[in-house]
């Protein structure tokens, strides 16, 4: 009888350990995001997103300020639309910023940085940011650098 009740409260332990790891690696992966409030859509257009995915972080200065929830082609200007969520306690950014698709590292996947303006209105849900910097496409600079060198 004393061993199966140990049995079962290792059982337990082990069941809860791996739900725990469970939810670390889907929260970690990006896959759920935390219910940390209320957020507002902003949206920019691109010439190119490069490898930008939905799910993909939104930052300032390096902090996490929200996400990318949709990206989609205007069929008039044939631009990437991106819908971004910023976090609504992020209420007071300028609405001159301009936004940038970077990498992280030098072959990780691509995020929006946000860089804030001078102006004292602030954007609001609906907003578009109108500077946007496209993502540098690796292989075109190399296609480049190979053509010049070329000469």
């Amino acid at each position: 009888m004393r061993q199966r009740k140990v049995e079962i409260i290792v059982g337990l332990f082990v069941v809860i350990a791996l739900m725990c790891l469970a939810f670390l690696a889907l929260r970690v992966s990006g896959l759920i995001v935390s219910t940390g409030g209320a957020r507002y859509a902003v949206t920019a257009n691109f010439d190119n997103v490069g490898d930008l995915r939905v799910r993909a972080p939104v930052s300032i200065a390096g902090v996490r300020v929200g996400q990318i929830t949709h990206i989609q082609l205007d069929e008039q200007t044939f631009e990437a639309v991106v819908t971004m969520e910023i976090d609504e306690n992020q209420s007071n950014i300028p609405v001159d910023s301009s936004a940038s698709i970077y990498t992280e590292g030098l072959l990780g996947s691509n995020y929006v940085s946000v860089s804030p303006g001078v102006e004292d209105k602030a954007l609001h849900s609906g907003s578009v940011i109108t500077s946007t910097h496209s993502a540098i496409i690796l292989e075109n600079l190399i296609g480049q650098f190979l053509f010049n060198v070329n000469k």
